[in-house]
């Protein structure tokens, strides 16, 4: 499946869950917590006032029996008025031509020996949908239309671009050949013309990033307005992030936030993903961290809820400025001649390498596809081999289940038990979470907080997950928010996405700690930046890569839009090297400042240094000397940044932007050699450079006939200095003498007087060279 389709199914599935999500984030104020992706309900006593566990069961119980008991009465309640409202509103379907014209439809009628209840298309050749005006219509012949023939005729429009949709659909889905993929397009582009709206949302989204169709933004423009028309939130948003970055029309942030703004109402979630990132920055709206975390902990609720024991997918994050610079500089990416190594070990037995290939695979990422498959085969031959990682991720895989794993919690709990007995801490923890939530064995949590402790201690972040939770929600432990913040943060440390999303509604909440919402933001902003939709860094970097620098632009500007610092960078990058034809080349430079102004802001090093450097050539900008210093210094202060400290110095050497001074252009520049190796030899220069100034400034700054005249030649060589002067004098000029003379001794004399010597060829060994 294509990485457009995740999108688009992902898309599908959260909106659906845009209620529940809202429902998520008001519970936080009535006594829920929602950690590590489960809702918990508190009993809302403090620590101190706490009963047993079984009193606080029972207790539940018997609030969720009563809840229960008034909800069915209520329900039922409302059932009933609804039942007699529909009885008073239902609507009366008139007959359209036939033989009962005007006349009211019969529900039920009976035809050829069946009941109908609804309006049918059988009998008919046409399928235009038709009833009877009484029951029997065999006796009576009273018949009309339920539809005008426009009516039928769309219909049946839209049933025809269904099938043609879902054809698309079934090849894009099932293929993973490109050219299969393009096929599956040229379906969906048949049914986007006949005005379906899913196709019109898959063929706008493929024509803007030139995925399987030729890039056009104009003809994506058109369909994102034609989407908007019909209130869909996917063409809402995208049309935001096309007056958002002036691709296909004029740049205006005022119409980009109105676009993003609706999109977010109807439960568009990239669209809350860039609200709650503007919010946050102060982009094109008043800085709001409250409207911020409003946004972020929505998208991050659903990133959460669809987070694996596994930990998700990993994400990529090249920088290409970072490539060019450092070339030699692993990217993260591992070479195709590495992994076929990789795996001719592994097919020799290689224990470690079919372990390395099996987690790989089952995550994806460093340029290999999620493969389970793959994963099941290499876990299996090494856990055949006596491996206990491997046990434990087919324990993770038989647990979780999956198209080529079938769930099975008997499987799983005999592999996480293998592996635990060999002291692995992925075994441990699996078989603490086969206890904590009675997969396969009795609920114990005792014996879950055990194998949990165990995993932690060795480092397993799983295991620290989880035992953060436990002591959260006081589970076979007493509750201490202090012990939770310590494991979540041990967690987070190793990069689970959970353990910065629990942290993030910790400090959203200020639960065990101070209530901030600057860090809660942060944290829900990582979580959210771990969703689905970050494997489009990969694809863009791919379409980079393979020369389509337009596609790869315009994929890096919408992630850019959500506040992917990366995504920024790599954006401002291509608009830098004037690689992007789709951008005007007036447009380019402003908009490269603008990307590189937001990659600043979020710490990134090089961004800071570029925007110095714009403001002192003046590209994209007026120039100024003063702005360029300020960005120097605070890459040079915040990152210690050797190319920052090197351009300080320049500054300050020539006077640009600041007084002139030598001392502190020393200053600068030893510090650049200090912080990093590579700036020695620039440095070295400089400073020959520095002490060739700073001495014909001296010697411009003395008087010479001033200082010859204060000098005492007598206290200086002695009082005899005139006889070693006249001395010194008559050697050299003995040695001049002897000199010239040798010369002239040397000159040879005219070929004419030289005696006449018989011409004899020499023996041909001893022949000269010629």
């Amino acid at each position: 499946m294509s990485l457009l389709d995740e999108e688009g199914n992902q898309d599908e599935s959260l909106e659906s869950k845009t209620l529940s999500a809202e429902d998520q984030v008001k519970d936080h104020s009535t006594g829920t917590r929602v950690v590590a992706g489960q809702i918990f309900l508190e009993s809302g006593k403090s620590d101190s006032q706490s009963e047993n566990e079984e009193n606080f069961h029972s207790r539940e119980e018997e609030k969720e029996n009563s809840l229960e008991e008034l909800n069915s009465l209520e329900m039922s309640n409302l059932l009933n008025k609804d039942l007699e409202e529909a009885e008073i509103q239902s609507p009366v379907l008139t007959a359209i031509g036939g033989t009962a014209d005007g006349e009211p439809c019969h529900f039920p009628f009976l035809f050829m020996e069946k009941e109908y209840a609804e309006c049918t298309a059988d009998g008919r050749e046409d399928g235009r949908l038709w009833c009877a005006t009484t029951y029997d219509y065999k006796k009576d012949q009273k018949w009309g239309f339920c539809e005008s023939e426009e009516q039928s005729n769309k219909r049946r429009q839209m049933q025809e671009a269904e099938d043609v949709y879902q054809i698309g659909m079934k090849i894009l889905n099932e293929s993973s050949k490109k050219t299969q993929k393009k096929v599956a397009y040229q379906y969906l582009l048949k049914a986007a013309d006949m005005n379906h709206t899913k196709a019109m949302e898959k063929v706008s989204y493929a024509l803007l990033f030139g995925d399987y169709l030729k890039q056009n933004i104009q003809s994506s423009k058109e369909l994102f307005e034609k989407l908007t028309e019909e209130g869909s939130p996917k063409g809402q948003m995208a049309l935001g992030f096309l007056y958002a970055s002036g691709l296909g029309v004029n740049s205006s942030q005022a119409k980009a936030l109105v676009y993003y703004t609706f999109g977010a109402l109807g439960g568009n979630l990239i669209a809350h993903m860039i609200l709650g990132y503007r919010y946050w920055a102060g982009i094109g709206v008043l800085q709001s961290c409250e409207s911020a975390l409003t946004h972020y902990r929505l998208v991050a609720n659903h990133v959460a809820s669809d987070i694996s024991l596994t930990g998700g997918t990993v994400v990529q994050r090249i920088r290409l400025a970072d490539e060019v610079e450092n070339p030699g500089m692993a990217s993260g990416m591992l070479e195709e001649d590495l992994i076929q190594y990789y795996q001719f070990l592994a097919e020799k037995g290689d224990v470690q390498a079919q372990v390395g290939l099996g987690q790989l695979h089952l995550h994806g990422g460093r340029g290999v596809e999620q493969n389970h498959q793959r994963a099941f085969e290499y876990f299996n031959q090494a856990a055949n081999a006596g491996n206990s990682h491997a046990m434990a991720f087919l324990g993770k895989m038989y647990s979780e289940g999956s198209d080529v794993v079938p769930q099975s919690n008997e499987t799983a709990l005999q592999y996480f038990k293998k592996a635990a007995d060999m002291g692995n801490p992925v075994g441990q923890s699996g078989l603490g979470m086969a206890y904590l939530y009675g997969r396969g064995v009795p609920v114990n949590y005792e014996l879950a907080l055990k194998y949990f402790q165990k995993a932690a201690e060795q480092g397993w972040v799983d295991g620290q997950l989880q035992l953060g939770s436990m002591y959260y929600n006081g589970i076979g432990v007493k509750k201490d928010y202090k012990q939770a913040l310590k494991y979540f943060n041990l967690a987070s440390q190793g990069g689970h996405i959970l353990a910065f999303y629990n942290l993030a509604q910790m400090h959203a909440t200020g639960t065990g700690v101070m209530r901030s919402c600057h860090t809660a933001v942060e944290l829900f902003k990582n979580v959210c930046e771990r969703g689905r939709w970050s494997e489009r860094l990969m694809t863009a970097y791919n379409s980079y890569k393979d020369g389509d620098s337009n596609s790869a632009v315009v994929q890096y500007l919408l992630l850019a839009e959500q506040g992917y610092e990366v995504a920024q960078s790599n954006a401002a990058f291509i608009l830098d090297q004037k690689e992007a034809s789709i951008v005007g080349e007036n447009e380019t430079y402003p908009r490269a400042l603008l990307h590189w102004n937001r990659a600043a802001s979020q710490g990134y090093t090089v961004a800071r240094i570029k925007l110095g450097d714009y403001h002192f050539y003046g590209f994209g900008t007026d120039v100024d000397y003063e702005t360029a210093f300020i960005h120097y210094r605070l890459a040079s202060e915040q990152q210690h940044s050797a190319q920052a400290m090197f351009n300080l110095g320049y500054m300050h050497e020539k006077g640009l932007g600041i007084k002139q001074d030598i001392h502190l252009a020393k200053r600068f520049y030893d510090m650049a050699a200090e912080a990093s190796p590579d700036a020695q030899v620039p440095v070295f220069l400089a400073l020959c450079k520095l002490g060739v100034i700073y001495s014909l400034q001296y010697i411009r700054e003395i008087n010479i006939r001033e200082v010859f005249s204060h000098i005492d030649m007598d206290q200086l060589l002695g009082p005899e200095w005139d006889l070693y002067l006249m001395t010194i004098i008559a050697l050299l000029l003995g040695t001049i003498i002897a000199y010239r003379q040798r010369q002239h001794q040397a000159i040879p004399r005219p070929a004419g007087l030289r005696p006449a010597v018989p011409q004899q060829e020499p023996p041909p060994e001893h022949q000269p060279p010629q």
